[in-house]
């Protein structure tokens, strides 16, 4: 059996929970320490303004004093001097997992909130017991309580009108924070949070017109137009013209000024910058991009992506938190199935 992705089941958390997995990953990396733990995770849960977790700790009478004091000791507690992050601890895996095991089956939600967090920690041994390490206030919750009595005693919670991360849920597309649903055909979720379209840009009258280079044009279009190797790819310096070519390229599948078989394409830019902001987490950079190509491939209408400053995205295995990207494109490349033109 295959198993399930972190990206597909961090996917379900609320975007409350997925930026604190975000913090927490920076907050463990600039500590030193090797892993993310869970105790760097529940602590960017008690900085937000207000969740789940802290109306149940209400609730329950727990001493938020001595809570912080003991939270910030657990932490002073873990090893440091690491110069990278080794991995996710495998408690946040089982966290998540349980989390969202409780949500759907015990709750019938659609995402993974810190109330059900909380529940499917409390509710599995080794995780009660890493809470318990961590503060002897969480003995105070009543698990079965909690489970009982958990619309009422989070009711109001900012966690109602929140979405899984994905998209799946109370929220519109969009006001999640990052992670992706595997692409769906005509969504184009991915597609429209990363890249811009071009041609569309051009039907408008939003690009300036392009002069003096037909020449350039005209060998994108022959490239195009082979049955293999067929992805530009421009070079020189800075400065030289090489975006100004790919608007003009646009401007000409606008008007239609191409051959019959591009006369339906649509030219997209990748954003790199948006691609890589906020991917943090091991393998949300992956996953983006792996968003995009099944998007692309998807798409009942062709799509050529003119990736600027491809170089970056090749490179971006040396970045933290990303992969080389080169393994994600060489294939879809290789196959035909994404066609680019790179800067």
């Amino acid at each position: 059996m295959a198993d399930i992705s972190r990206a597909a089941s961090f996917g379900k958390l609320n975007p409350i929970l997925y930026k604190a997995i975000e913090g927490a990953t920076v907050f463990a990396k600039l500590r030193g320490n090797p892993y993310v733990e869970l105790i760097h995770w529940v602590n960017q849960i008690l900085q937000a303004q207000d969740t789940d977790l802290h109306r149940i700790l209400r609730h329950f009478g727990v001493d938020a004093a001595v809570l912080a004091k003991d939270v910030m000791d657990a932490i002073d507690r873990l090893p440091r001097g690491a110069t990278s992050l080794s991995d996710l601890s495998e408690h946040i895996d089982t966290a998540v997992e349980r989390g969202w095991v409780y949500g759907t089956l015990l709750f019938g939600d659609s995402q993974v909130r810190s109330g059900y967090l909380l529940v499917g920690m409390l509710k599995t041994p080794s995780l009660r017991n890493a809470l318990l390490a961590i503060s002897r206030q969480f003995d105070r919750i009543k698990v079965e309580a909690l489970s009982d009595g958990f619309a009422g005693i989070v009711a109001g919670s900012p966690e109602d009108r929140l979405a899984s991360s994905d998209g799946i849920g109370a929220a519109a597309p969009g006001e999640a924070s990052g992670a992706m649903a595997p692409a769906q055909l005509g969504k184009q979720e991915a597609l429209k949070k990363f890249a811009v379209d071009l041609t569309e840009k051009a039907r408008k009258g939003e690009i300036d017109p392009v002069t003096g280079r037909d020449e350039e044009i005209r060998q994108i279009v022959d490239i195009l137009m082979r049955r293999r190797q067929n992805n530009p790819l421009l070079t020189g310096e800075a400065g030289v013209g090489k975006t100004a070519v790919v608007e003009g390229f646009a401007q000409r599948l606008a008007k239609g000024d191409v051959p019959p078989q591009l006369r339906d394409v649509s030219l997209l830019t990748l954003d790199i910058g948006l691609l890589q902001a906020g991917a943090s987490m091991e393998g949300e950079f992956e996953q983006r991009l792996r968003q995009v190509i099944d998007e692309v491939q998807a798409s009942p209408k062709p799509i050529i992506l003119f990736i600027d400053e491809i170089h970056t995205l090749v490179g971006a295995g040396g970045a933290a938190g990303t992969g080389d990207a080169a393994n994600l494109l060489k294939p879809a490349l290789a196959r035909g199935n994404l066609r680019t033109i790179g800067a």
